[in-house]
């Protein structure tokens, strides 16, 4: 059986999961607190355990894709962060409880923002976790509180790195370099320019979700990254290179990190494993896609 149940399905990156799983011939059920038109579709709050209980008896799932939260580093309320993203993944476990005699693999969307900010260069799952935000605190803590499921649940946790594309709140970095392009701003203020960072493409990301589900490395901690740094100044030039549009760059104090390490990425020694031939997009591409795709919106 290859029926999936994925929370978040509405969300940015949901809709990539859901046509990924598709076109490998899973049957796509969403969770969300939203009634759908889809009728492969259950309607539940993560912090409404009953109604989690029901809607997962009626999808009885094979496999669960995890990615409900709250995203945004920024957003206005910590408390939110462990509700959702703690308490919501707990009680989401509670009820795959009693279907897990059917499940192969349940995978959890953490976040390589567990590392912190303090560490240079490609970061392993070895190294040590140092968050420094309450999102980040929360994810770390759902690591925590999922590990005392797996005897029970086949869990999977993925840590990701920077990812974007098509679809992605201006709230993030690229998607904000994009919209000042496609609406011609002269300038753009932004943090430190010469930070290198990865900004992987949410297509490859959802590749690998599928992948680590197929391959069920149960228990793992796995970073999903490419290894591939692009400074924050790079990335504009290439957004400029693209459109033949010069944009006037203005560092804003307040999007500077006091002693901010200039280098930080992912190791995917992991992740290489269980992913067969990883060969992801370059930024490059990504930005070219979601130009395009920007520009023939506006």
């Amino acid at each position: 059986m290859k029926r999936v149940l994925i929370t978040g399905l509405q969300g940015f990156t949901g809709h990539y999961m859901a046509r990924e799983l598709e076109q490998h011939g899973y049957e796509v059920w969403g969770l969300g607190d939203v009634p759908s038109d889809n009728p492969r579709s259950v309607v539940a709050n993560l912090l409404d355990l009953p109604s989690l209980k029901e809607a997962v008896a009626k999808a009885q799932p094979n496999y669960v894709v995890h990615l409900a939260g709250i995203a945004f580093v920024g957003h206005g309320q910590p408390k939110a962060f462990y509700d959702v993203n703690l308490v919501g993944s707990r009680n989401l476990l509670e009820a795959l409880a009693p279907v897990a005699a059917g499940l192969a693999c349940v995978l959890l969307a953490s976040s390589a923002n567990v590392y912190g900010n303090l560490q240079e260069g490609l970061l392993s799952e070895a190294k040590p976790v140092e968050p420094a935000n309450d999102y980040a605190v929360s994810k770390l803590a759902m690591e925590y509180m999922a590990k005392l499921w797996i005897p029970k649940i086949p869990v999977v946790i993925a840590r990701p790195f920077n990812y974007t594309g098509v679809g992605q709140s201006d709230s993030f970095l690229i998607p904000k370099i994009v919209s000042h392009f496609v609406r011609k701003q002269s300038t753009i203020e932004l943090g430190n320019m010469d930070v290198w960072r990865e900004f992987n493409d949410v297509r490859d990301v959802v590749h690998a979700y599928r992948t680590l589900l197929e391959a069920k490395p149960v228990g793992q901690i796995i970073n999903v990254c490419s290894s591939n740094l692009v400074s924050l100044r790079g990335a504009l030039q290439m957004a400029s290179e693209l459109t033949g549009q010069t944009i006037e760059a203005r560092v804003n104090p307040e999007f500077v990190r006091a002693n901010e390490v200039l280098k930080l990425g992912g190791d995917n020694s992991l992740l290489k494993q269980y992913v067969s031939e990883w060969a992801p997009r370059g930024l490059h591409e990504t930005l070219a896609w979601m130009l395009h795709s920007a520009a023939l919106k506006s």
